[in-house]
């Protein structure tokens, strides 16, 4: 990595060829990173889906279906079905909104807050063990760096 990075081309011009690469190499990276630390705290009992409504309601609080589906991009039915098979499990439970009776909202129960927490962990040690298995302090720096570049770009 160099010290002085070039500055980055105008807007209006066409992405370089490197950035092209750099694009594709990052894109493929991510998502089978992805893939491999959700594999690591797999459970059998929920699907991705759930887990990723378990993750966002531990993030986020009490809300309702229909915010739930928003935030997933699913369908209200699909949201709706999903939080009666998460209820049946015993990680999260509705009840009345307390400014609006007519309205549900859904939250973790300790369970599902536990499961939460337990899957972060095992993502964490699964990464973190693979990093120190397979790279160099160096590379794990270089990886340190490099994530503050990939967040860069993520900011407006």
């Amino acid at each position: 990595m160099s010290e002085h990075p070039s500055p980055p081309p105008p807007p209006s011009s066409p992405p370089s060829p490197s950035a092209v690469e750099a694009s594709r190499e990052v894109r493929a990276v991510i998502s089978r990173l992805r893939r491999r630390i959700l594999k690591a705290s797999e459970a059998e009992d929920i699907t991705l889906g759930q887990a990723s409504v378990l993750a966002r309601l531990a993030d986020r609080g009490r809300v309702t279906a229909s915010e739930l589906a928003t935030a997933e991009g699913v369908r209200h039915q699909s949201m709706t079905a999903m939080v009666a098979a998460l209820v049946a499990l015993g990680l999260v439970e509705r009840a009345p909104d307390p400014e609006d009776g007519r309205r549900l909202l859904i939250e973790l129960t300790a369970v599902g807050r536990r499961r939460v927490e337990e899957g972060r962990q095992a993502r964490t040690e699964w990464l973190a063990g693979r990093l120190q298995e397979r790279c160099t302090e160096e590379e794990r720096r270089d990886v340190i760096a490099a994530m503050a570049v990939l967040e860069r770009l993520t900011r407006d």
